[in-house]
């Protein structure tokens, strides 16, 4: 019987074959439905993200109970990935609990703080078989209770990339090269040649955080340049949340959830199929 997978091996495959697994921010059945099936019909590996305000709003025994149902109902590697994670604690419960695949930032620490705490998760995560991923350098912007302001965003250093990695045991790394979280001010700037050096010198993959609103072909020419997994969050959100309202203003005494939420999940699935299709992870399983 298929269960939820760690992200190890089909983020390799997709390191190898030059294309890269797209993680889907989900925070409720509806949205975990609309990502597994999507990824279904387009037979793509899958990574399903939960914030630390996710997993404290839906329950984590929730989101791996529907994870796991979704792992034995479809045909495809499903991955449930804790994103964005600071409480070490919070991670080792988490991943006793089944979580396969977590995120700790500690970017926001000194350099040799950051690898310190790394470490200590790598070393817990990898007894349970779990992967974790580590990000070097600081996105701007906002994600959930996440803010960073534009003044303390650091964009990631290759020399110090290589030995974060070494020293860490990480399984993937974030790479700060000029995304940020939510919506842009301006046309985003990435720093192609960054990443370019980065991926010379790291062996592992790498990861794009704050894909949302960023040029459908800057993301593939950094899937080009080495980019494996590609986080999406906004873009979801704001088509759901829109599709709802307009249900709500066309039926103002609507009181269905069965059926106001179906065009947000209607919404939300055209969003799903699109970032497939740039990420090249379709018919990869």
């Amino acid at each position: 019987m298929k269960d939820i997978v760690s992200t190890k091996e089909m983020l390799l495959k997709a390191q190898k074959e030059g294309y890269a697994v797209p993680a889907f921010n989900i925070h409720n059945l509806e949205t975990v439905q609309v990502v597994v099936e999507t990824a279904a019909e387009m037979r793509s590996p899958v990574i399903l993200a939960g914030t630390p305000s996710t997993i404290k709003y839906a329950g984590a025994d929730y989101l791996i109970s529907i994870a796991s149902t979704a792992a034995r109902k479809y045909d495809i590697p499903i991955a449930i990935h804790l994103d964005h994670f600071e409480d070490v604690s919070l991670i080792k419960n988490y991943i006793d609990l089944g979580f396969r695949s977590s995120m700790i930032d500690a970017s926001h620490e000194p350099f040799e703080k950051n690898i310190e705490t790394v470490k200590e998760v790598v070393e817990y995560a990898h007894k349970s078989g779990a992967t974790v991923e580590a990000e070097l350098g600081r996105l701007g912007g906002q994600e959930d209770d996440l803010v960073v302001d534009e003044k303390d965003t650091m964009y990631t250093n290759p020399q110090s990339a290589k030995e974060f990695v070494e020293r860490t045991g990480i399984d993937s790394l974030a790479v700060a090269i000029g995304t940020a979280h939510g919506l842009y001010k301006g046309e985003p700037k990435l720093d192609f040649n960054r990443l370019k050096e980065i991926r010379e010198l790291v062996d592992v993959p790498l990861v794009l955080h704050g894909a949302s609103d960023v040029p459908d072909e800057l993301v593939q020419k950094a899937i080009s340049l080495g980019i494996c997994k590609v986080n999406v969050a906004t873009d979801l959100k704001i088509p759901f949340a829109n599709a709802v309202k307009n249900y709500f203003l066309e039926h103002p005494d609507a009181n269905d959830p069965r059926k106001y939420m179906v065009p947000g999940k209607e919404a939300m699935k055209a969003i799903v199929m699109h970032k497939i299709n740039v990420c090249g992870s379709k018919n990869r399983v």
